[in-house]
């Protein structure tokens, strides 16, 4: 039999579901997929073709993609946290928060989908950190200027995140989240590092199918930003426990 405290339990889990889909969606925009072996190379002090060709600069460069992935994942955390806060002090105005919030997501989504475009979201903003190429605290910085600055190109899909994040109104859950979400960003970062040269052909695939994948994104924004509006993710939740019993037992 459901209770309460299961189905309360069990709403995090498709919003985990959602950061982490969100996240690779985030690593594969067209503002972050094509500069990855660039940004690499440049933060493991090492040549595009010393990555693809030399086993120690990659083991380098993993190195210095794993201080760069802490670096955004400490922003990330931070916004968990103070999302999740607002939340919380916004909780006797929840449902028409909610509602903005979702509303806003799905417009993002309509303009990746392409039923129209909003000008600021084509253009990127960066944060420069300095030469700090080659070494870890550089790439830990370049993991904060890549956070904070990469707006708004991540703007819209980290955006539906935050949202979630504040719905939870609890900071342990909204950290999860972003901490999924950052998972989900950093890992395909890790994985370049280390694999570069067996991963070249699936990147360049993926860039030749750039638009497809930014409609993909849109289509998961709107459908967030809506599941929001009409609060179906309880609803997910109270399938997901009916459909998968064990769940009940991750709470």
């Amino acid at each position: 039999m459901l209770t309460p405290d299961m189905i309360l339990d069990a709403t995090l889990l498709p919003a985990m579901l959602i950061a982490l889909v969100a996240g690779l969606l985030s690593f594969l925009s067209p503002c972050v997929l094509p500069i990855v072996p660039p940004y690499l190379a440049y933060m493991g002090g090492v040549s595009v073709t010393e990555l693809e060709e030399t086993r120690d600069a990659r083991r380098r460069v993993l190195l210095a993609a794993g201080f760069f992935v802490l670096g955004l994942s400490t922003v990330f955390l931070l916004l968990g946290i103070a999302f999740s806060a607002m939340g919380r002090a916004l909780l006797a105005y929840q449902d028409w928060f909610l509602w903005i919030a979702g509303f806003t997501i799905m417009v993002f989504g309509a303009h990746f989908i392409g039923v129209f475009r909003i000008g600021f979201l084509d253009r990127e903003a960066r944060i420069e950190a300095g030469d700090q190429g080659g070494s870890a605290f550089g790439a830990y910085l370049l993991g904060l200027a890549f956070a904070f600055g990469w707006t708004p190109c991540l703007g819209p899909i980290l955006g539906a995140i935050l949202g979630l994040a504040a719905q939870e109104a609890d900071l342990g859950r909204g950290a999860t989240l972003l901490a999924i979400y950052a998972l989900g960003l950093g890992l395909p970062f890790l994985a370049v590092a280390a694999f570069f040269p067996r991963l070249k052909g699936a990147m360049g695939f993926l860039k030749r199918h750039m638009a497809r994948i930014e409609r993909i994104s849109g289509l998961l924004l709107w459908t967030v930003g809506l599941m929001m509006i009409t609060g179906q993710f309880s609803d997910f939740s109270f399938w997901l426990l009916e459909t998968f019993p064990f769940l009940a037992t991750l709470g």
